[in-house]
């Protein structure tokens, strides 16, 4: 072979290597990355913003986040953890049922009649509603207070293999004349047999027995659901000292009541106050435990 020829097949050969180390090396990064429009019509990404929302409505009780709980399809176990959102909107359902402990809430749990039911439940959105329930009671409600349900439909919004929040929270009507007679026994009771704080000679203390802090419960319960409810604490005092002084000394006693049913979440705007001072005595004043018994305030329903 001439030197010539040679030459000629360097050069070729250098150019078939130099190809295929190309080819090899470098044509990865001459590929077009889709874009998300690209994407999203190939029906991968979903569609921002979607979402269904965790919602708690009921007679006095009002929750919603744009999360919820989170199930796998065709799977009835709930995706942990649970978000913080979701975990507030779970304890504020638990003190209202605790605070009305006649009231039911209905779960029904969906599942989408496509889905394969891989569970032991002999229906998948059963297997749902009853998760949340077991989850819901290891947070600290009542079993008692929740009863489920089931139902298929066509269709859930999804997140890929994710349903979002496939279970809904329905509170039972309850009777409204049952509910006007439960409410009025109550404060027929909280008046019947009302709150007193006692108080030593000018001073005042927030140190409650467990029946005086009961009875504060029952004034919380009755003023979250009678919305038009209002407390009148009225103030007394023993006769020692003038009068002019006993009315403002019972006054600021009342006051200080007010505060304490303001820290314990009743609104200040529903509370009246008024001051008696020694005109009222409920103990003759020639005692020192008769006048102990007439330094009080008096909590109750208007």
């Amino acid at each position: 072979m001439t030197k010539k020829a040679l030459y000629l097949l360097g050069i070729a050969i250098t150019i078939i290597l130099g190809t295929f180390l190309y080819m090899k090396f470098c044509c990865n990064c001459c590929v077009k990355t889709p874009t998300s429009e690209n994407v999203e019509n190939q029906n991968v990404i979903i569609t921002k913003g979607k979402f269904v929302p965790f919602s708690i409505n009921g007679p006095a009780i009002e929750y919603q986040t744009t999360d919820n709980l989170k199930f796998l399809k065709n799977s009835s176990g709930i995706i942990l953890p649970v978000s913080d959102s979701i975990t507030i909107g779970i304890e504020k359902l638990k003190e209202f049922l605790v605070a009305n402990p006649d009231q039911k809430i209905t779960l029904t749990g969906f599942a989408v009649s496509n889905e394969t039911n891989n569970t032991s439940s002999n229906d998948l959105g059963y297997g749902r509603a009853n998760e949340v329930r077991r989850y819901f009671i290891s947070k600290g409600l009542n079993a008692s207070q929740l009863t489920i349900k089931h139902e298929i439909i066509d269709s859930w919004t999804t997140n890929n293999d994710t349903l979002l929040g496939p279970v809904t929270y329905k509170f039972e009507n309850s009777d409204s004349a049952n509910a006007h007679e439960k409410w009025s026994v109550l404060k027929a009771k909280i008046n019947s047999d009302p709150l007193i704080f006692h108080f030593d000679t000018n001073k005042s203390s927030n140190l409650l027995s467990d029946i005086e802090k009961q009875k504060v419960d029952e004034i919380n319960t009755y003023m979250k659901n009678i919305k038009d409810a209002v407390i009148l604490i009225v103030g007394h005092s023993d006769n020692v000292g003038t009068r002019n002084v006993n009315v403002i000394i019972a006054q600021k006693r009342a006051e200080f009541s007010k505060n304490y049913l303001v820290k314990k979440g009743i609104e200040a705007s529903r509370i009246l106050t008024e001051s008696k001072g020694p005109d009222e005595p409920v103990k003759e004043n020639t005692t020192e435990e008769g006048k102990a018994k007439n330094r009080r305030t008096v909590i109750t329903i208007k």
